[in-house]
C-alpha cells in the first residue's frame, strides 16, 4: 500500500516516513507544495496524510482538489485542535482527523483501520462497487482499474467512462450517453472533454498492458473490445 504524506515540517515528515516504512508501507512525501494534486496523480497512493497549515494553499484546499478526482482515504494530521477545524476537514472530504502531538501507534492504527474499511475485508459495498469483465476490473468506490494484479488509479471522469464501457463490453456506447455520464455542476462538458478523457483512459489501460481495447465508432460512439482476452 502506498501512502502520500503532505507535511511541511520536515522532522515530522521524516518520522512518519521512517515509522511507516517499518510496516512495509511505500511512502511518498510532498516535493512541491504548489502541485499536490499533480503529485497525487503521479504517485497514485492508497491513502493521504495531510496537514492543514501548508505553504501557498492550506490542507482544506488540497483535500477538495484530491476529492474532486479520487475517493482515496485522507487523514488530516494537524496541531489545530478546534472542533471547527475538524468539522471543516470532514466537510472538505477528509475521512479522519488526528491532532498533534500524536502517538505513532495511533496513526498506524487509524491507517490500518481505514485501509481495511476502504479496500479490505470490512468494506460493506465491496461486491456492489466492482465491475469486472474477463479479469479486467474497476472498483467504482476507489477509482482503481486492475488487471493481472496490476492497478492504476483513474480520475473521476476516467472512472465514469470506464464504468460505462465495462458495463457494456463489445457494445457501442453513444457519445451522447457518455457526455451525460460526464456532466456535473462544476465542469463544462463537450466533445473535446470526452475525447481528452477517453485518450487518458486509453493510456491508463496501456499501463495495464491492454492496448487497442477502446475503438472509436465514427458518428456513433465508442466500444470496449476484449483485446486482453487471448
Amino acid at each position: 500500500m502506498r501512502i502520500y504524506i503532505v507535511e511541511d515540517d520536515r522532522k515530522i515528515r521524516d518520522i512518519l516516513k521512517d515509522f511507516l516504512e517499518k510496516y512495509n508501507y511505500e511512502i511518498e512525501t510532498v516535493k512541491d507544495f504548489g502541485a499536490v494534486q499533480t503529485e497525487f496523480k503521479q504517485y497514485e497512493p492508497h491513502l493521504v496524510l495531510l496537514d492543514i497549515n501548508l505553504p501557498r494553499f492550506d490542507g482544506f484546499y488540497w483535500c477538495r482538489h484530491i476529492r474532486a478526482i479520487s475517493n482515496c482515504p485522507i487523514i488530516f494530521i494537524s496541531a489545530r485542535d478546534s472542533g471547527m477545524d475538524q468539522v471543516m476537514a470532514i466537510e472538505n472530504g477528509a475521512d479522519d482527523y488526528i491532532t498533534k502531538p500524536f502517538q505513532l501507534e495511533v496513526v498506524l492504527a487509524k491507517i490500518k483501520s481505514l485501509l481495511r474499511r476502504v479496500y479490505g475485508e470490512y468494506r460493506s459495498d465491496r461486491n456492489n462497487s466492482i465491475i469486472e469483465a474477463d479479469g479486467l476490473s474497476l472498483d467504482t468506490s476507489t477509482f482503481y482499474l486492475s488487471y493481472n494484479g496490476v492497478h492504476t488509479l483513474l480520475t473521476k471522469k476516467e472512472c465514469l467512462l470506464a464504468q460505462a464501457l465495462l458495463s457494456r463490453v463489445e457494445e457501442i456506447v453513444s457519445r451522447e450517453y457518455l457526455l451525460e455520464k460526464l456532466w456535473d455542476d462544476q465542469d463544462f462538458v463537450d466533445d473535446n472533454t470526452l475525447s481528452v478523457n477517453m485518450t487518458r483512459l486509453r493510456k491508463k489501460l496501456a499501463d495495464l498492458q491492454i492496448t487497442e481495447a477502446i475503438t472509436t465508432i465514427r458518428g456513433a460512439g465508442y466500444k470496449l473490445e476484449k483485446t486482453w482476452v487471448k
